[in-house]
């Protein structure tokens, strides 16, 4: 009798022999160009960022990618969301894809919360039908729905920053990036942010997070991709990355 094996699951996110440089400008000004040139000084020099990484992640999975200023953890989100290209090298995601990269990005300071709740939710892949029925639980999280009728231009930066978290995690998503956005807004709303995260978590949906705060990293995610001068030093349980960077 021949035991039928399981189909193995796709991955979410493949990420297979990624490599992405960027040029680094030296002058300006023209003045300074000049200069330079006269100096025969060069004008840019080249850095790379991501260097031959690959890695997959699983439906469900939440992976922290760590690292220190300038190992590439924040081009490789900006990457698996679609923002870059690799210069060479494939990045693949299966499902829709939110990213809390850059809070706020598709806001228009001349409309009201109101307006932009459906025009950010739009940009982040959401169906008017959808963001219908999540319009109210998004103004309810947000906490400023004295607030919801006036252009956003007259917001402060907590409010600004309150709206654009809520809309982002109450799109319908597959995977869901985020990076260093948990730092934003007071201590009581940092807490609510993290359990709405938890319980997408538990939903099955996707995580990858970069963060600083390395205690909330090892508690959120159960993988952590540690890189160093833009290569995978590190793959394996978050609690171990973590102290390979403590150390």
């Amino acid at each position: 009798m021949h035991r039928i094996s399981e189909p193995q699951a796709l991955p979410r996110i493949v990420v297979k022999e990624v490599r992405k440089e960027f040029k680094l400008r030296h002058t300006h000004s023209i003045k300074e160009t000049a200069l330079a040139a006269v100096r025969k000084k060069p004008l840019t020099t080249h850095f790379r960022a991501l260097d031959g990484v690959s890695f997959e992640i699983g439906e469900g999975e939440a992976v922290a990618l760590l690292g220190f200023n300038g190992s590439g953890k924040s081009t490789m989100l900006k990457l698996i969301s679609g923002v870059l290209t690799p210069d060479t090298g494939t990045v693949l995601t299966r499902g829709r894809v939110a990213g809390l990269i850059e809070v706020g990005a598709g806001f228009h300071p001349d409309l009201s919360g109101r307006e932009n709740i459906y025009l950010n939710a739009a940009i982040l892949g959401m169906t008017k039908k959808e963001i219908d029925e999540r319009f109210d639980s998004i103004v309810e999280f947000s906490e400023i729905e004295k607030f919801i009728d006036t252009e956003v231009k007259h917001y402060s930066s907590g409010m600004f920053l309150r709206l654009a978290f809520s809309v982002a995690i109450h799109t319908e998503v597959d995977i869901l990036l985020i990076d260093e956005i948990l730092s934003v807004g007071d201590e009581p709303f940092q807490k609510k942010c993290l359990a709405r995260i938890r319980e997408l978590h538990k939903q099955g949906k996707t995580l990858v997070v970069v963060s600083h705060d390395l205690n909330m990293i090892s508690d959120l995610c159960e993988r952590g991709v540690l890189l160093r001068d833009g290569n995978v030093a590190f793959d394996g349980p978050s609690k171990d990355a973590v102290q390979l960077m403590r150390a």
